[in-house]
């Protein structure tokens, strides 16, 4: 991975999107150094073009950005930095420096259908889902329909934590059922997005 410094003297600008919601919470300025601290401590770490110094997010307010990724644009000179925030991001306190609200969490979808897809193709014995893909096609969907049956259930009663342990169990069948038949909650989507039009 080669990071062209020379084009901003430098300094290349740095994108920080939360690693988990997607969502673009900052842009900062990286030098070699930066980059390099930032690395081995895994919190971000920016030249401040105001302070003349390296500056790590969350020094003074603990609203860390706990670093999980760094990736290179195609010309070499911009930075895409993924990250956990501890807290607010913007100095004012909002959620992102842009104004946005960043409380969604789907796109863990999308990292638990690659767990599941991990576990269909390189089964473990200590993997349920691994063990629950063994009985075939016909119990994965039973599965799904169990799930179903239970949800609905925990939905005439008024026990949050029942419910939406239910809800949380069918949503995870439902994807493994996905798997299953080979295709991934995008392919849902499109179809959604098609009838919305």
């Amino acid at each position: 991975m080669k990071i062209d410094f020379d084009k901003g003297n430098g300094l290349v600008p740095a994108v920080v999107q939360d690693h988990l919601s997607g969502k673009v919470l900052m842009l900062g300025y990286m030098n070699e150094e930066a980059v390099k601290q930032t690395q081995e401590t895994s919190r971000v770490t920016f030249y401040s073009r105001s302070k003349g110094r390296l500056w790590t997010k969350g020094e003074s307010s603990g609203n860390y950005l706990d670093f999980m990724s760094l990736h290179v644009d195609c010309d070499s000179d911009t930075l895409l930095i993924k990250a956990i925030p501890n807290g607010p991001t913007c100095h004012t306190g909002a959620d992102t420096c842009f104004g946005e609200d960043n409380s969604g969490t789907v796109s863990f979808l999308d990292q638990l259908e690659s767990i599941i897809e991990e576990r269909i193709k390189n089964p473990d014995e200590r993997s349920y889902t691994a063990s629950l893909m063994a009985k075939g096609i016909n119990k994965v969907a039973q599965k799904v329909g169990e799930e179903a049956v239970e949800l609905v259930i925990e939905a005439k009663d008024n026990d949050e934590e029942l419910f939406l342990n239910e809800a949380a169990d069918l949503l995870f069948h439902y994807m493994v059922l996905l798997q299953a038949k080979g295709y991934k909650l995008k392919d849902v989507i499109q179809v959604l997005m098609k009838r919305h039009k």
